[in-house]
């Protein structure tokens, strides 16, 4: 068993015991299994991580962030932003997608395009994850 935490800053948003985690780093996706080697590495801007615990399986949408992989089989996320596959609004992941979207067609200058494509990356992302999980969401 590996002792896995996401934490973003606001809140703690996954602790416990797993078997096996796949996660989105910028240097592709990585499975972690018990007694990996220690590493660091940067999550994606915007990404899906799964979590493996008996026969059931977890996702988080991820944006940003680190990975540690410990010696003793200890896996720590620090997160930018982390929601649970089960807590994702997809009404409002559509909306902010929306906004996003009409901002960068509308090219102001008051608007940092680098933030508006990655608030749009994120909302295409949850959307994602919410339409591929949505007849298996569960409680976690």
């Amino acid at each position: 068993m590996i002792d896995f935490e996401i934490t973003t800053p606001e809140k703690t948003v996954y602790k416990d015991k797993i078997d096996l985690a796949v996660i989105p780093t910028k240097d592709g996706e990585i499975t972690v299994l018990p007694n990996h080697i220690p590493l660091i590495s940067a999550l994606v801007s915007a990404g899906e991580l799964k979590l493996k615990k008996g026969i059931e399986e977890f996702f988080i949408m991820v944006s940003g962030g680190f990975l540690e992989v410990q010696k003793g089989n200890k896996i720590v996320i620090l997160a930018d932003m982390a929601e649970r596959v089960e807590d994702i609004d997809e009404i409002r992941a559509e909306e902010a997608r929306q906004k996003a979207k009409k901002l960068l067609e509308e090219k102001r200058e008051d608007v940092e395009i680098a933030d508006v494509k990655a608030i749009l990356a994120q909302s295409l992302m949850r959307l994602k994850i919410v339409k591929k999980h949505q007849t298996k969401k569960k409680r976690f």
